[in-house]
């Protein structure tokens, strides 16, 4: 009796671990993806239209992000969260998991447009030559690898 009741809390106790843990994955993904889409919208963005003033260290800031982004990409969808509960408006595309050369060749270049950008990017005439390509990076991703919700 005693080993049955073990066995039974040990299974409870890393199955509860494994639910925190995809939980995790899905809030890490979740919270890059935000980073990344304020970094575009509200900081980049603005000062490519020039709607705000060009700042070298947002600039610096956002682009770093990006290329943090382009080093969590590879790994951030493990098969673990293929079935996890997304909050929002959007989810990943099962077609991570089923097109993975697809997804790595889409990381692999957005990775070489965000390390570009970061060693070009010293003013606002190389910020408007270098922030359309990550936007295009950006959306084409999203185009195949992202789902909207209903």
């Amino acid at each position: 009796m005693m080993m049955r009741t073990i066995v039974v809390v040990t299974t409870l106790v890393l199955g509860a671990g494994a639910g925190m843990a995809q939980q995790d994955a899905v809030k890490l993904a979740q919270d890059t993806m935000k980073a990344n889409g304020k970094n575009m919208g509200a900081v980049l963005g603005p000062m490519f239209k020039g709607e705000k003033p060009y700042d070298q260290a947002a600039v610096d800031a956002a682009l770093n992000q990006f290329v943090d982004t382009a080093k969590k990409l590879p790994t951030m969808f493990p098969d673990s969260v293929k079935d996890a509960k997304w909050e929002g408006d959007f989810s990943p595309s099962p077609k991570i998991w089923t097109d993975k050369a697809g997804y790595d060749a889409k990381v692999a270049s957005f990775a070489k447009v965000v390390n570009e950008a970061k060693a070009k990017v010293k003013d606002l005439d190389t910020l408007k030559a270098n922030f359309p390509g990550i936007g295009k990076e950006c959306g084409a991703c999203h185009e195949t690898y992202r789902l909207k919700k209903g």
